[in-house]
């Protein structure tokens, strides 16, 4: 499993020092600082620059990841060349459609240790998501919801359900990889019954974490992701069990009434590793 959670990744623009200083004194488990959507070509350099000083200023105390500008933009290279340095968990790279754009990306930060995320947010990237998840670097792939949407011709009301096909995709896909499964954000800004509908579908599901766009969407978050109480003592009965049934020789037990083996621990491990544990 990946050490960094991302329960809450909080998105904030990386051309305004005052939102983008709120996002890193928030509690979510990561700020991705944005390069590339909330930033307008004429401001792409001057952002850049505060970005990069913002992860010295931050990055070794928290979770900071950058989203750059996508392969085949022309501040691609001098994006990855700002960062390859800096004290950041990722780069977040947008509109992966295959393995070769997250390794022209390992190529230019050749002797650093920034990994890297997939945002998947075309119909081609959906269809490729098998190669994506075995690039080079690769610790989570996120669905990009609003791109992926207008290029389906979708409806911008659609509800979580009806995004079932690409989700279950992608988070297959993850899991076979070893990767984390990152739900995109929700368009709205408010922590409302439309926003904690998607997290718990998503977390219903499987996901390790979403995007959220506003602070006040972060407790929801950090809350629908992580295991409840009763969840954590259960994984744990689970495997203290297991274990002590392997120090008979046994291979499975019972658990009221139930049979465990080898299947229910492996999701009593990703219960606690949820959690840190």
């Amino acid at each position: 499993m990946i050490a960094v959670r991302r329960r809450a990744a909080l998105v904030a623009p990386g051309s305004d020092d005052r939102k983008a200083r709120k996002a890193l004194a928030s509690p979510a488990d990561e700020v991705v600082l944005d390069l590339e959507d909330a930033v307008t070509p004429d401001h792409k350099d001057t952002a850049r620059d505060l970005v990069a000083r913002l992860a010295a200023e931050f990055g070794r105390e928290r979770t900071v990841s950058v989203r750059i500008n996508g392969p085949g933009t022309r501040w691609f290279a001098a994006d990855l060349a700002a960062v390859r340095s800096a004290a950041i968990a990722s780069v977040v790279i947008p509109k992966v459609e295959s393995a070769a754009d997250l390794t022209e990306a390992d190529g230019m930060l050749a002797g650093c240790d920034v990994r890297v995320q997939a945002l998947v947010e075309t119909p081609t990237g959906v269809e490729n998501i098998g190669e994506i998840v075995h690039g080079p670097r690769l610790d989570a792939v996120i669905i990009g919801y609003a791109d992926l949407g207008a290029a389906l011709g979708r409806s911008p009301v659609a509800r979580p359900e009806h995004w079932l096909y690409v989700q279950d995709r992608v988070l297959h896909a993850a899991r076979a990889a070893g990767v984390q499964a990152i739900d995109g954000p929700h368009l709205g800004t408010a922590d409302d019954e439309e926003f904690r509908r998607a997290a718990t579908w998503t977390a219903g599901l499987g996901f390790d974490g979403k995007w959220v766009i506003h602070p006040a969407q972060i407790e929801t978050a950090l809350g629908t992701f992580t295991p409840t109480a009763t969840e954590i003592e259960h994984a744990r009965t689970v495997l203290q069990v297991l274990d002590d049934a392997a120090g008979r020789g046994a291979g499975a037990a019972l658990l009221d009434g139930r049979m465990l083996d080898e299947a229910v621990a492996v999701a009593a491990r990703r219960t606690l590793s949820r959690i840190g544990a």
